[in-house]
């Protein structure tokens, strides 16, 4: 009786104008809110720095992946210029051949004196991870009977939900001050409609992530790295766009 109770809630709820299921997002501040307009002005020179990890059930590559997206993401607003210190190593190894006189001259090839530094860091911290963090596609509870068939699968799919939230950091790297800082968080369900791309163009799933494709998690995902951009774009003051 108190399955059919519940059914018959769920179902009620679906009538009343305005409900959704389509994936969500919220920030703390409303800045992530808005839709963003196309840009093509200066840009800020910036730098992404390794996210920590401090949700129980993410991991070190699900920290990469992440910051892999939200990389191309922020490439893709047209807003940055991204410093990539991943290679940073590997470049100054090519700048000393070059150098060293054992590489082939004239043939143009890495420089010293070119390395070019950025104005602010964009810190992150994963602390929350939930895929399908309400539940399973089985209906109510998990369990067989009432939760089968048509209004089974429908009530299975809006409680198969996942949930993440990114803390963000904005850093000046001349003074080490924090700027603005927010926490994003997204979150999906299996029966939502697909995540618009808009103005970051195509991006896929960062490394230790393809797991997730096609699920709630990814869409909860890409909702959380989509306002991470929104955000960042709006909280950088207007004078580091110089570039």
């Amino acid at each position: 009786m108190k399955k059919i109770v519940m059914i018959l809630a769920f179902v009620s709820a679906l009538a009343v104008p305005g409900f959704s299921l389509q994936p969500s997002a919220q920030v703390d501040n409303n800045a992530g809110t808005s839709a963003m307009p196309p840009y093509s002005g200066p840009k800020a020179r910036i730098a992404v720095a390794d996210f920590e990890v401090k949700a129980a059930k993410a991991t070190y590559e699900i920290g990469t992946g992440l910051r892999e997206m939200l990389i191309t993401a922020l490439m893709n607003s047209n807003r940055f210029r991204v410093l990539e210190r991943q290679v940073l190593k590997a470049a100054m190894q090519e700048q000393e051949l070059a150098a060293s006189g054992a590489a082939e001259q004239g043939a143009g090839g890495a420089q010293r004196g070119k390395i070019k530094t950025a104005d602010i860091i964009i810190t992150a911290a994963v602390t929350e991870f939930e895929p399908h963090a309400s539940g399973g596609k089985a209906g109510i509870g998990g369990g067989g009977g009432v939760g089968k068939g048509i209004l089974g699968g429908m009530l299975g799919g809006a409680l198969n939900k996942a949930h993440m939230a990114l803390d963000i950091r904005i850093v000046d790297t001349s003074t080490s001050e924090v700027l603005a800082a927010t926490r994003v968080q997204g979150s999906a369900s299996d029966i939502a409609g697909g995540i618009g791309i808009g103005f970051l163009g195509s991006w896929g799933l960062g490394a230790g992530l393809s797991g997730y494709a096609n699920t709630p998690t990814e869409k909860a995902i890409r909702v959380c790295i989509i306002e991470a951009v929104k955000y960042i774009s709006q909280v950088i003051p207007a004078d580091y766009y110089k570039y």
